[in-house]
């Protein structure tokens, strides 16, 4: 009798009609014949390996560099259940369109079977994933990413629960692309990309848009978020998870090297992207990171900006459209200051600085976990880590104080459900465009965020002792356009002072959008910022919250009657709090 597993590898296979059918194991020597395969392919060349032993270069077509938006569906049977935030498509327009697509899609080559547990593999948070696959880049990098093969068919056994994702390279036609989910039959199908979050469906996909689904309908959390540790003198660590658009620093603060590490405040890390999260016996909630590895952006990542990570990459790394030096090195815009002279480009051609970035402005690393010095001992703990605080931010040049912290559980879901960040001409051609991106799950949320809000707000009804909200904003500007707050490890100034908040000892002044720390509750020490510089970078301009109030108002539209009635109300109350200032007061 076969397995439920064994039955849905057996129904892909008449689909996509493989020449061979591969089971990943997840052991070293298999993880050795994937880079070879790659190799013998000829998008991957090894590179040096003594400077960079056991690592890689990758280089995906050019048509196929980012996560593709606008060809990401939920399939839902009923259109308002995946909401106005998503693009929506009938399940059985997707079946039909994708199954054409799927027929014979794997025909001359060889479809692996990844079994991948997201979690620790003793975690009872954990969750199995099994994803078919055309491409040996995506099993490679499924080895780093997630706990996978033999542990998890272990674990799998017999039962059906698992999450089964389906991928194709197909063709590569964009015009042939689509990553499709089904959440009510937690089902992942995606054809025609061989990129990260499109093709290795146990990121984005699985640990955000159907764990969302799953996460709301068994009472726990499936969020965009880092987590980390922050130890103080004594020894005692206080676990915070932060959520921040792209473009925010999200991987630099979850690796954070402390300015403060003399005075005996580290930061240790947990995860850089995803967080699960749900509440223990102790009444906090407590997180896992379901990923095993780090996939970052490679550009701007430096000596200065993220050294942990810096240091883990240089062995055991697969590098995605990065350039390559002569000494078969990587390399990438941000690196350090002086570009080499002779390189290659992310395209394998001869660099020219005239023609555009050596490497693609979305080239990634990735890279085991475990291989940063900054990883926490806690980082696999079964039961997750108790979570003290939540920190969610965005890129405002001038409307958002450094650090605020919300009123109550409530609020804190207003402030996270408004959260905003501006563009940056590099991103989208037009700076300071703002856009809305609640708890940075718009692209990743895998139903309708007016029934995710309420969602946070039930989970807030049932967490005993539940975290402080805090909102931050490192890229506060001034008259002359330059950063007021230096950012990357000087950061941890802020973090100890939410620590200061949970335990209830740092100073801190009521405004109209919440509290924030006085001028002197930072600890400034050995920092160069003025004290007019630390009161423009606390001040709350309620003339200028008043225009984001009404662009809120705007955007709660949106989601009409389905949005809760307890984030208008919030709404209503922060406008009577701005109206009550008296004008010209900051």
């Amino acid at each position: 009798m076969s397995t439920p597993l064994e039955q849905w590898v057996e129904s892909v296979a008449r689909l996509t009609r493989p020449a061979k059918i591969t089971w990943c194991d997840g052991s070293e020597d298999e993880a050795a014949r994937m880079q070879e395969q790659l190799i013998r392919e000829g998008q991957t060349v090894r590179l040096n390996d003594k400077t960079y032993p056991n690592c890689y270069l990758h280089r995906s077509d050019p048509t196929d560099v980012a996560r593709t938006e606008k060809v990401t569906f939920i399939c839902t049977r009923e259109r308002e259940n995946a909401g106005p935030t998503n693009n929506w498509m009938a399940p059985a327009e997707a079946r039909q369109t994708l199954s054409r697509l799927f027929d014979g899609s794997m025909k001359d080559r060889t479809m692996y079977v990844v079994p991948y547990i997201l979690g620790p593999a003793a975690s009872p948070q954990s969750r199995i994933g099994v994803e078919v696959t055309d491409s040996a880049y995506v099993v490679a990098s499924m080895k780093i990413m997630s706990r996978m093969g033999k542990v998890a068919l272990d674990r799998l056994g017999s039962s059906s629960d698992f999450v089964p994702g389906m991928h194709s390279l197909g063709d590569l036609n964009p015009d042939r692309r689509y990553i499709a989910h089904f959440p009510e039959e937690k089902l992942i199908w995606s054809i025609g990309s061989g990129y990260g979050g499109n093709a290795l469906l146990g990121k984005k996909c699985f640990a955000l848009r159907i764990a969302s689904w799953m996460a709301r309908e068994q009472g726990w959390m499936a969020e965009h978020m880092l987590i980390l540790g922050l130890e103080s003198p004594g020894g005692k660590v206080t676990y915070m998870a932060a959520a921040f658009p792209s473009a925010c620093g999200k991987t630099n603060l979850a690796m954070m090297v402390s300015a403060l590490e003399n005075e005996g405040y580290r930061v240790w890390t947990i995860g850089d992207d995803i967080a699960w999260l749900q509440v223990g016996a102790d009444g906090y909630l407590h997180a896992i990171n379901p990923e095993a590895g780090f996939f970052g952006v490679a550009p701007g990542t430096n000596e200065k900006t993220n050294p942990n990570v810096m240091s883990a990459i240089r062995r055991n790394s697969i590098f995605t459209n990065t350039a390559m030096t002569s000494r078969q090195e990587p390399w990438w815009e941000g690196m350090d200051s002086i570009p080499p002279t002779d390189m290659l480009d992310w395209q394998g051609r001869q660099w020219d600085s005239s023609k555009g970035p050596a490497a693609q402005a979305n080239s990634r690393y990735t890279v085991p976990a475990v291989q940063s010095s900054s990883i926490s001992p806690r980082w696999e703990d079964p039961g997750g880590v108790p979570i003290s605080a939540f920190i969610f931010g965005g890129r405002r040049a001038r409307l958002a104080p450094l650090v605020y912290e919300a009123n109550n559980w409530q609020h804190g879901v207003y402030v996270a459900a408004t959260m905003a960040s501006e563009t940056t001409a590099a991103i989208t051609g037009a700076v300071g465009v703002t856009r809305r991106d609640p708890m940075a799950m718009l692209p990743f949320c895998g139903y309708n965020m007016a029934d995710y809000f309420g969602h946070w707000l039930e989970m807030g009804r049932n967490i005993p002792h539940p975290p402080k909200i805090f909102h931050v904003n490192w890229f506060r500007k001034g008259d002359d356009g330059k950063f007021l707050w230096p950012g990357y490890g000087e950061n941890v100034r802020v973090l100890k002072w939410m620590l200061e908040r949970i335990e209830g000892k740092a100073a801190a002044t009521e405004t109209p959008i919440g509290v924030v720390p006085t001028p002197d509750a930072l600890t400034l020490d050995g920092l160069d910022v003025t004290r007019k510089t630390m009161l423009e970078l606390l001040s709350v301009d309620p003339a200028a919250w008043i225009k984001e109030h009404e662009d809120v108002g705007r955007f709660f539209q949106e989601f009409g009657d389905r949005l809760p009635d307890e984030l208008r109300d919030e709404h209503r109350r922060l406008g009577e709090r701005l109206q009550s200032v008296p004008a010209g007061s900051k």
